[in-house]
């Protein structure tokens, strides 16, 4: 490849565009991904495949937009199907309270407040329970590392790409066994 430069990490740890993602979910997030996965192979992969079947025995699947159509669906679903069977085999679920729960650990919600007395509410999950909308953090976030094992009343510093965010936890949290 000349004239391109290509940066080769040589230790994989270190990769920024391959940072690990952390196999812990919470006992919802695991019944909601088996839901899904029931559902895709109970209800989707069955209507999809005999949806293929019926455009099949149309005749020239060449031109044949429903086949074409739901094939692609179908093997959508089918690639779905298998990485969530694989994820589900390697995530480890936290059903229960940390000891300390008083402390910031996997699971908690936390509150926060700013510099300018803005409250934030977070809740520290598993990559795959990643809720924009709920503000759902990934525990491997940096905001959620910074978090991890404070106290009330704690201050905490952030890197963002705007520069460092400062920040003093309100309230923690977690939900109910």
């Amino acid at each position: 490849m000349k004239g391109r430069h290509m940066t080769r990490w040589r230790d994989p740890a270190k990769d920024p565009r391959q940072a690990p993602k952390s196999n812990l979910i919470t006992a919802e997030g695991a019944a909601r991904l088996r839901g899904i996965l029931d559902h895709l192979s109970r209800v989707k992969r069955p209507e999809l495949s005999a949806k293929v079947g019926e455009a099949a025995a149309l005749g020239d699947r060449s031109e044949n937009a429903d086949y074409t159509y739901n094939k692609k669906e179908l093997n959508r679903v089918i690639a779905r199907i298998r990485y969530l069977t694989k994820r589900l085999d390697e995530l480890q679920v936290v059903d229960r309270l940390p000891a300390n729960t008083d402390k910031v650990f996997f699971g908690a919600f936390v509150s926060l407040e700013d510099e300018e007395g803005e409250a934030l509410h977070i809740r520290l999950v598993g990559h795959d329970e990643i809720n924009t909308q709920k503000r759902w953090i990934s525990v491997d976030a940096p905001m959620a590392k910074a978090l991890l094992g404070k106290e009330i009343d704690d201050d905490v510093t952030v890197m963002t790409p705007n520069g460092e965010a400062f920040y003093t936890i309100t309230d923690i949290r977690y939900p109910d066994r």
